[in-house]
């Protein structure tokens, strides 16, 4: 039978206060150092746990399940499967530092030294079964079937000198029809409640008849790769094998990996059926309609998909199918760095009991997170499910979108707040995949510079970008869908100079598109870029409109739109063949 002598962390801080008679604050307080050594001994293993027993409320393999991960090569005979967010944050308040629990009752975890992707690290093994399919090159960097066994074995091999492993089974996909079985194992229970909120959560009879995955995620982040193994050039490694459906994650602890290594799969898997995968959030209006938003880092992808009027479907990854779209994920990442109530109600409100707040700077007495400290790194997250989104959209699935948005955070403050594009100038725009960082993002950066990410997330697209192209070609074609392009960066002048659109005026223009006002007004044509852009829209000043009327300096302008449009022309170079004629010609002159 399991023990139940495994006492929760608030039960022994109220045991503690009741002997001691000592406020709760005081035992986190640094004073006295008595209760200090007390909670610790508290805190303590014990004899249940030492004799490799568990509290009631986990989940433990039976005999067929360990079989499981002995056929892997895993031997660890304490395995925790699919556990509950409470037995989770349990686990990591004993066994892993900087875990806590916050004001709002969320967790806190921190990943270590790597607080991020680490794209130049990620590899793809070549093999004869994909290699023709696979876009290889900065992206996809091919490694030997020989590397990736020896990964395999030193994550298996670091895997099994511990203690205590956590195993999540999840769906990637909302559509029956489409969805991949994912097994995650780690020996993080922090990733454990991650890959809890991101992927899809299986009821008790699908988790029952779960079967084999079709894809497992081996993660010893904890564990450096060895730099002298072939084809590594430094301690971490992120390496997939779509032969074997096996990701392998060493030397960073970053839990964002996994999640993007997911996408990545969905992203060689889906096109192979004719479906496309797409870097973007989506949402749907009262009377069924869908609204796509492809978009980069900071351009609002998911501030603007988030719509008080609209169901949210999802903020980040979807697949669009001959029956409609659907949310590959169960739940969202979301930017936590500057975060506030005001801006971004529906993320504030979700930061509750089981939500996962990553890298982030609290204060120790009071559990209160400073989210404008960004001393640790500016890419702060918070991971929470779906379903923590009052208005969102369960199962998580639309029908064919009516427009497409492509956003933009244009620094250089040349493109126009919102203009229409044709079809060829949609795919243009989604190939390039534009935005800009600014002064003070990165260092060594003092003026706007462009960035260009195929597809509007290169980093996780495993085919030629034209194969992503060709298919959102052929479904706005086939379902007559609007494409338009949004810029939410700076107006009247570059970054320095001019300022930033105002989220009120980008909301307005998106309303005028939902509610299909901005269809109907006069367009004019924006010289160099060729793009239409509307004389007027509902509740937006009109002088906002045409970018060139916002600058003081006409002269500037014209300088500025030429440096941007030679950007783009050199940047679609290595896209041009291939490319149809239509195509090439929707670039700026």
């Amino acid at each position: 039978m399991a023990s139940r002598s495994l006492r929760p962390l608030t039960q022994v801080l109220r045991t503690l206060q009741r002997v001691q008679k000592v406020h709760p604050r005081a035992l986190h307080a640094g004073r006295p150092a008595l209760d200090r050594a007390r909670v610790a001994e508290s805190l303590k293993a014990s004899q249940a746990l030492a004799s490799h027993q568990l509290p009631a409320d986990h989940h433990i393999f039976e005999d067929a399940d360990l079989e499981l991960l002995h056929n892997l090569g895993i031997h660890t005979e304490w395995v925790q499967h699919n556990a509950s967010p409470g037995t989770l944050y349990d686990e990591a308040l004993r066994y892993e530092k900087g875990s806590a629990i916050l004001s709002t009752g969320a967790l806190a975890a921190f990943s270590g030294a790597k607080t991020g992707r680490s794209p130049v690290d990620k590899r793809v093994v070549y093999e004869s079964t994909t290699s023709d399919d696979v876009w290889w090159g900065a992206v996809n960097i091919p490694l030997s079937e020989n590397t990736f066994k020896i990964n395999r074995e030193r994550a298996i091999d670091y895997l099994n000198t511990r203690e205590r492993l956590y195993v999540f089974d999840g769906f990637a996909g909302w559509d029956p029809e489409h969805r991949y079985k994912i097994r995650v194992i780690t020996s993080r229970a922090y990733h454990a409640l991650f890959m809890h909120n991101m992927l899809i959560r299986p009821t008790e009879e699908e988790l029952a008849n779960f079967g084999q995955p079709d894809y497992t995620i081996y993660n010893a982040g904890a564990f450096p790769a060895n730099r002298a193994t072939e084809g590594m050039t430094s301690g971490t490694s992120v390496s997939l094998n779509f032969k074997t459906g096996e990701v392998v994650i060493l030397g960073t602890q970053y839990a964002g990996e996994m999640k993007k290594g997911v996408f990545t799969i969905m992203n060689y898997l889906l096109p192979k059926r004719g479906i496309l995968s797409m870097h973007a959030s989506a949402n749907e209006g009262k009377d069924g309609d869908v609204t796509i938003f492809f978009g980069l880092s900071g351009t609002g992808k998911t501030t603007l998909s988030a719509d008080e009027h609209r169901l949210l479907i999802g903020d980040d990854e979807h697949a669009w199918t001959d029956r409609g779209i659907f949310n590959i994920e169960g739940g969202c990442y979301a930017k936590a760095i500057g975060l506030t109530r005001e801006k971004e109600p529906e993320i504030w409100d979700a930061i509750r009991f089981g939500a996962l707040l990553e890298n982030v700077v609290f204060d120790s007495r009071t559990g209160e997170v400073d989210y404008n400290d960004s001393s640790i790194t500016e890419n702060t997250r918070v991971s929470y499910p779906l379903e923590y989104i009052p208005n969102v959209k369960i199962p998580a699935v639309g029908g064919h979108p009516k427009n497409i948005i492509m956003l933009t955070c244009d620094a250089f403050g040349v493109l126009p707040p919102v203009s229409k594009l044709t079809p060829s100038q949609a795919m243009y725009h989604f190939i390039s995949g534009y935005t800009a960082k600014v002064a003070g993002t990165e260092e060594g950066v003092t003026e706007p510079t462009a960035t260009f990410s195929a597809c509007f997330g290169a980093p996780f697209m495993v085919w030629h970008p034209a194969k992503y192209a060709e298919l959102l070609a052929e479904k706005m074609a086939k379902h007559n869908v609007n494409a338009w392009l949004i810029n939410t960066g700076w107006t009247g002048g570059a970054y320095g100079s001019g300022h930033r659109m105002s989220l009120k005026d980008t909301r307005a223009i998106i309303d005028a598109i939902h509610s299909g006002d901005l269809a109907k007004v006069e367009y004019e044509n924006m010289s160099r870029f060729n793009l239409q852009v509307p004389k007027s829209c509902p509740n937006v000043d009109t002088q906002i409109l045409m970018p060139n009327k916002t600058w003081k300096n006409q002269e500037d302008f014209e300088h500025t739109a030429v440096k941007l449009a030679t950007l783009f022309k050199e940047n679609f170079k290595k896209f041009e063949e291939g490319c149809s004629d239509d195509i090439r010609a929707a670039a700026p002159e």
